[in-house]
């Protein structure tokens, strides 16, 4: 037994750690940034929000992709990225990663004018 005691790291089991949502949530954003690449010209950075219990997170995020694209991948992407940053970066098992695409910006969308109002 004081073996046992001898080999356990005395500061490693002193102190407890806690991280904001908020922390997370940015970090989940950020990854999420970098899946997507560039946004879309007139569009929205990605943004998350988690709820955390624990050390388990789910994540959404929300985005805006160009048309045409491979939703299903950029998506698939997505989820990957945000999954491992969070679990590298936090140390939390992330359980859902859940993606909502909030916009498709396509070139006609892009360039067209805004119509006159009628009174």
């Amino acid at each position: 037994m004081a073996a046992d005691l001898a080999s356990r790291d005395p500061v490693r089991d002193r102190g407890a750690t806690s991280i904001a949502d908020r922390v997370v949530a940015k970090i989940a954003a950020q990854a999420a940034r970098e899946a997507v690449g560039t946004v879309p010209r007139g569009g929205s950075k990605p943004h998350a929000s988690v709820v955390v219990h624990r050390d388990v997170a789910r994540v959404a995020v929300s985005l805006e992709l160009d048309y045409p694209t491979d939703v299903g991948r950029r998506c698939g992407a997505v989820r990957s990225r945000v999954r491992t940053q969070v679990e590298e970066l936090v140390g939390m098992e992330v359980h859902e990663v859940t993606v909502h695409v909030e916009r498709l910006h396509s070139p006609l969308t892009r360039q067209a004018t805004p119509r006159d109002r009628l009174s």
